[in-house]
């Protein structure tokens, strides 16, 4: 989600790497289902879903098991532009199993993106980059 140039991304509380809000897809679920009901539950927002803009594929182990994980990163359009700041730092909330906490949603400038810690490492080059094509990649940690 990009509005005015910044960009918006989360990191739990009190952590230091950022990311791109998203979720995990529920069985059945499409991937449009699953990023609007993803934003309506962490910071209940409305949100279309527009153009698909980079697939990832990333490789990382997870205790001593080895995972690949496949992400779809789309353009998100915010429908209602009262629900949620548009600007500066604000609080939504994760439920993961039967855990809740607190996600701190930040406006990134895109062009300070390359000051600050953000995972995958790709999306640094294709946010500051504008990119108008579909890109892949794969990232092994």
């Amino acid at each position: 989600m990009i509005h005015n140039g910044k960009v918006l991304l989360q990191r739990p509380q009190n952590d230091t790497v950022y990311s791109i809000p998203g979720g995990h897809v529920a069985l059945g679920e499409t991937n449009e289902e699953t990023l609007v009901r993803e934003f309506k539950e962490e910071i209940n927002a409305d949100i279309k879903v527009d153009e698909l803009r980079w697939v990832g594929e990333i490789f990382f182990p997870w205790g001593d098991k080895p995972c690949h994980q496949i992400c779809l990163f789309y353009n998100i359009l915010l429908m209602d532009k009262i629900t949620i700041p548009l600007d500066g730092t604000f609080l939504g909330t994760e439920q993961l199993d039967d855990e809740s906490f607190k996600l701190e949603f930040s406006w990134i400038d895109t062009k300070d993106i390359e000051t600050i810690e953000l995972y995958p490492i790709e999306a640094k080059k294709y946010l500051t980059q504008g990119l108008n094509k579909v890109e892949h990649f794969v990232y092994v940690e």
